[in-house]
């Protein structure tokens, strides 16, 4: 009897080993997938529905067995949510670590300088990453839904590249977009010039788009930053064409004509003095660091010389009507 127990008992500890060996194979062989692929986990999936999801896919046979490693490590109730980047040689095992750490996939998204608000929601909503929770498109509804009601939606969110998980809601990203807005203004303005014509971070704000959407130059930022607190240091017209055309809206059709220039619009600095009501674009950091630290001179005038981008400056008016006779005149 003892012999007989004792047989039966190595047979039990050989097929425990033979089990735990083909255990350990079966996840750690590569994944049957021939490219790099993506796998989402919905919050309040367990291990098991994750490994029957793989098993579904066809990317992993035996899932009981990841659900036993999960609860061999004591890590079975420690998956995070979230769409996961599965790259090919990946095994169940690495996977499990993957996504017990939570290294979710980010995805990427762009705001480029100068762009407007509506062209900063129409990228939102064109990327398949990010889940749509705003009620409306209307700058004061989504101020007012991602938690700054009254405030002014153009020019507020920083141009940056973004990177961020599947399902963010447009309301976190911008958000985030604001804050760091908030945070790279907060800190040029702490740096700022002495004796600015700003009476807030906002009017440096306003600024720094006028001198975004004039210059594609960016050793130019600083120049045109100082010919405009110039002008309103001597309480002359800005006259800077991007408030025209911000001011005509959709009936701007790629040319300023002269009845252009006597649109009646708060926007447009031909008519009016002073800055804009509000920034016509989001300025880069570089923009707002121009327009708080303008550079000296005595130049009272620019014009594009369309050549890369770049601009004329002049002293005086006469100076300046001879370079538009030149340059835009031809």
């Amino acid at each position: 009897m003892k012999i007989a127990a004792c047989i039966s008992g190595l047979a039990l500890v050989l097929a425990g080993w033979l089990f735990y060996q083909d255990m350990e194979k079966q996840l750690n062989m590569p994944l049957n997938i021939e490219g790099q692929e993506y796998f989402s986990i919905e919050p309040g999936m367990s291990l098991l529905a994750v490994a029957e999801g793989l098993a579904a896919r066809g990317w992993f046979e035996y899932p009981f067995y990841l659900q036993l490693e999960g609860k061999i490590r004591g890590v079975d109730g420690l998956i995070k949510a979230g769409q996961y980047q599965v790259e090919p040689g990946a095994t169940a095992s690495s996977l499990l670590d993957t996504i017990v750490a939570g290294k979710v996939t980010q995805h990427a998204l762009t705001i480029v300088e100068g762009w407007s608000f509506p062209q900063i929601m129409a990228a939102l909503h064109d990327s398949r990453y990010i889940r749509r929770q705003l009620n409306s498109t209307r700058p004061d509804r989504v101020m007012a839904e991602i938690g700054y009601p009254g405030y002014h939606a153009e020019g507020r969110f920083f141009p940056d590249t973004y990177y961020f998980p599947a399902e963010t809601t447009d309301v976190d990203f911008l958000r985030r977009s604001f804050k760091q807005m908030e945070a790279v203004l907060s800190q040029e303005w702490d740096r700022r010039m002495a004796g600015l014509p700003y009476r807030s971070p906002y009017e440096a704000l306003i600024m720094a788009s006028l001198i975004e959407k004039e210059t594609a130059a960016a050793d130019e930022r600083n120049r045109i930053a100082g010919v405009f607190v110039r002008r309103l240091e001597k309480n002359m017209k800005l006259q800077t064409d991007p408030t025209v055309i911000y001011a005509l809206g959709e009936n701007y059709d790629g040319n300023i004509r002269r009845r252009d220039l006597e649109f009646d619009s708060p926007y447009n600095t031909y008519r009016y003095k002073g800055l804009p009501p509000t920034p016509i674009a989001a300025p880069g950091r570089a923009s707002i660091h121009a327009a708080l630290q303008p550079e000296p001179g005595t130049a009272l005038f620019f014009v594009a010389t369309g050549e890369n981008g770049r601009h004329y400056f002049s002293d005086t008016l006469a100076e300046h009507n001879q370079a538009v006779a030149r340059y835009q005149l031809r």
